[in-house]
C-alpha cells in the first residue's frame, strides 16, 4: 500500500496482480485511506427507512469519525491474530462496541475444516497422516479437499452467559435418546474467529477462569461424568470495557495484546461529523452504508492481501535490538510484550506491502503494545524482596566467618 522502497523494503505484490479494487491514485496505504475518509462528509438524507426489526446492518467502519488508535488496532487484529487480541479502555458512549461490530465487513476469509473433528491440511503437514481422521485420510489420499475458504465470524460472549453456555455440555436433544453427546460451547465455535467480549471486567469469575485456560492452551477439555471432549479455542479475543464499573483482573488483562485508550472526541468539528453521521445511519442505514461500500470493499480485500502476505514478513536486527531495549527499559515482566510488540510490528509492515518491519513500525505500535503492563505492587514486592534477600545473604556470609 505504499510506494516502491528501496532494498529491504521490497514492495510484495501490485494491486493490479490481487484484484484489489482501486480507490483513488493518491491512497496509497490503510492509514491514509481511515484518515481520509474519516473527515469527509456525507450526503444528507431524506425521510426515515425503516430497518425491519430482525434485520442486522452494522455501522460502517470507515464511517467512524477519529479514533484512529483505535481503528488501527483492530485491522492490524484481523491481519495477524498472533498479536494477542485487542482491549479497549474508556468511558461509555466513545464507539467501542459499535467499532467491533463493524468490523463484520471487513473480516477476512480463511480455511475452514469440511470435518466434524476439525481436520485441516495443516494438520498433515505438522503431524503427518495419522494427525486426521480416517476419513480426512482417505480423502487426502484420493486428493480430495479437507477445508474450504470460509469468512472469518464474529462470536459475542454476552455478560449473562452461563458456564455451561461458554464451554458447552449435554446435547439435550440428542440425550433424549439415551445416548450422551457433548455439544460445542461459545469458546469453540469462536475457534478460527473473532471471540468479542463487551464489559470484560464485569465477567463471571467462572467464566474469566473457562476464558483463560482456553485462550493460553488453544484447545480446553470439558467432562460431564463419563462423557469427555476437547474443543479447539483459536480465537482474536476482542474486549471492551469502562473503567469506573471496575477494574479488570490482572490474569486476563496480561491475555490482550495491543490496549487502547478510547477518549471521547474533543473537535467539536468532528462531533458534529458523528452526529450527522448517526442521524444519517438511524435514518437510512442502507443509503449512509453504501456512500462507504467501495473503501469499505478496498479496505477488505488490503486485510485478506496483507493477511496472506504476512509469512513472508521478517523484521530488522535493528527494530529487534530497539523494541528489546524500550522493553529493558520500562522493566516489563511478561514475555508477551515482545509477542505483541513484534507481531503488530509485522502485521504494519503488511498492511504497507513491506517484507520487513522497521523501527518506524515499533515507534507506532508501541504505546498500544506496553501501556499498561507494569504493576507496581509487583514492583513493590520484588524490591522488598530484594532487600530481604540482602540481609539473609549478608547474614549467612557473617554467619559462616
Amino acid at each position: 500500500m505504499t510506494e516502491d522502497k528501496p532494498d529491504n523494503q521490497t514492495v510484495l505484490i501490485s494491486r493490479e496482480e490481487t484484484g484489489v479494487p482501486e480507490i483513488s491514485s493518491s491512497v496509497r496505504s490503510l492509514k491514509e485511506l481511515i484518515e481520509r475518509v474519516s473527515g469527509r462528509g456525507i450526503t444528507p438524507q431524506g425521510e426515515r427507512e425503516d430497518a425491519g426489526i430482525a434485520e442486522i446492518l452494522p455501522f460502517p467502519f470507515l464511517a467512524i469519525v477519529g479514533q484512529k488508535e483505535l481503528k488501527l488496532a483492530l485491522i492490524l487484529a484481523l491481519i495477524n491474530p498472533a498479536l494477542g487480541g485487542v482491549l479497549l479502555l474508556g468511558p461509555r458512549g466513545t464507539g467501542k462496541t459499535t467499532a467491533v461490530r463493524s468490523l463484520v465487513d471487513l473480516l477476512p476469509q480463511i480455511p475452514r475444516s469440511l470435518c466434524f473433528y476439525g481436520c485441516l491440511p495443516e494438520d498433515i503437514e505438522t503431524g503427518g497422516i495419522d494427525a486426521v481422521c480416517p476419513d480426512c485420510a482417505k480423502k487426502f489420499a484420493e486428493g480430495q479437499p479437507l477445508s474450504k475458504m470460509d469468512r472469518v465470524r464474529l462470536v459475542e460472549l454476552p455478560l449473562n452467559a452461563r458456564l455451561e453456555d461458554v464451554v458447552g455440555g449435554i446435547d439435550e436433544r440428542v440425550a433424549i435418546h439415551d445416548r450422551l453427546r457433548l455439544k460445542r460451547g461459545l469458546l469453540a465455535q469462536a475457534d478460527k474467529n473473532i471471540l468479542y467480549v463487551d464489559e470484560v471486567n464485569l465477567l463471571a469469575d467462572e467464566v474469566v477462569d473457562a476464558l483463560l485456560d482456553a485462550a493460553a492452551q488453544g484447545s480446553y477439555t470439558v467432562r460431564r461424568g463419563a462423557v469427555s471432549a476437547v474443543f479447539r479455542s483459536r480465537f482474536v479475543l476482542i474486549g471492551s470495557m469502562n473503567p469506573e464499573e471496575g477494574r479488570l483482573r490482572p490474569q486476563i488483562q496480561d491475555r490482550f495484546g495491543l490496549r487502547v485508550i478510547v477518549s471521547g472526541l474533543t473537535d467539536p468539528q468532528e462531533r458534529m461529523e458523528a452526529y450527522e453521521r448517526v442521524q444519517s445511519y438511524l435514518s437510512k442505514p442502507r443509503q449512509m452504508i453504501s456512500q462507504f461500500a467501495e473503501e469499505t470493499a478496498w479496505m477488505q480485500a488490503e486485510i485478506q492481501q496483507a493477511r496472506d502476505a504476512l509469512g513472508g514478513v521478517v523484521i530488522s536486527k535493528e527494530a529487534f535490538q530497539f523494541g528489546l531495549k524500550l522493553i529493558n527499559q520500562l522493566k516489563i515482566d511478561s514475555l508477551r510484550a515482545e509477542i505483541t510488540l513484534f507481531e503488530s510490528a509485522r502485521a504494519h509492515a503488511a498492511a504497507d506491502r513491506r517484507t520487513e518491519a522497521t523501527i518506524e513500525d515499533l515507534k507506532i505500535i508501541a504505546p498500544m503494545a506496553l501501556r499498561l503492563r507494569r504493576s507496581s505492587y509487583i514492583t513493590e514486592f520484588l524490591h522488598s524482596q530484594q532487600i530481604e534477600e540482602a540481609e539473609l545473604i549478608k547474614l549467612i556470609d557473617r554467619l559462616s566467618e
